[in-house]
């Protein structure tokens, strides 16, 4: 079998969030949260923040520590238990846009710095940008635990695989997917707002 170069992937992984960029402005997943488990599972990977979010919160993971991924479940949990309790935030669009900026800034510290980062600030921060996010899939969810189940394996599949890719990538391509998300959010953020 044939591996695929880092450098290959890396250009149609940028291709493909650049089409779906384009496609997806500004969110596409917000009004398909009803359903089963394939709508569950489809309903992360079709709203360009979401895929974001899921992919920063593994890259944040690999490079800041794995217990991040707890925060970021955590964050979930109790996001998406406030958004079918109805509970909601003022421009939660535009926070969950900036969520995804957020985690774009927390890999771009210096190197040295990571090792002396707070875990429990970041952990929190994380959690946070992943509870704005699971609340608007709370208030738009249909609640069926088989959509619930999609939406977790889906976003867990996500997370963990950026989460592996970004443990092996060089600090270039480690850079790159930062920029990428913090720009990315920026301009989510700003087009609701257009």
């Amino acid at each position: 079998m044939n591996s695929v170069p880092i450098r290959q992937l890396t250009w149609a992984t940028a291709a493909g969030l650049g089409l779906s960029l384009l496609s997806a402005l500004p969110v596409g997943a917000h009004g398909f949260a009803e359903g089963g488990l394939a709508a569950g599972a489809s309903h992360p990977l079709l709203g360009l923040d979401h895929l974001l979010l899921l992919i920063g919160v593994g890259a944040a993971g690999a490079l800041l520590g794995s217990q991040l991924l707890l925060f970021a479940l955590g964050g979930a949990v109790l996001g998406a238990v406030y958004g079918l309790q109805g509970g909601n935030l003022p421009a939660a669009e535009v926070l969950a846009a900036l969520s995804v900026s957020g985690l774009g800034l927390l890999m771009l510290q210096p190197l040295r710095r990571r090792a002396d980062t707070n875990r429990a600030l970041t952990g929190s921060l994380v959690a946070a940008a992943v509870a704005i996010h699971a609340m608007l899939h709370g208030l738009e969810a249909s609640g069926s635990p088989a959509w619930w189940l999609g939406a977790l394996g889906a976003s867990l599949a996500v997370a963990g695989a950026s989460f592996a890719i970004v443990r092996r990538a060089t600090p270039r391509l480690v850079l790159a997917v930062s920029v990428l998300l913090t720009l990315t959010g920026g301009l989510l953020a700003l087009a609701p707002l257009a």
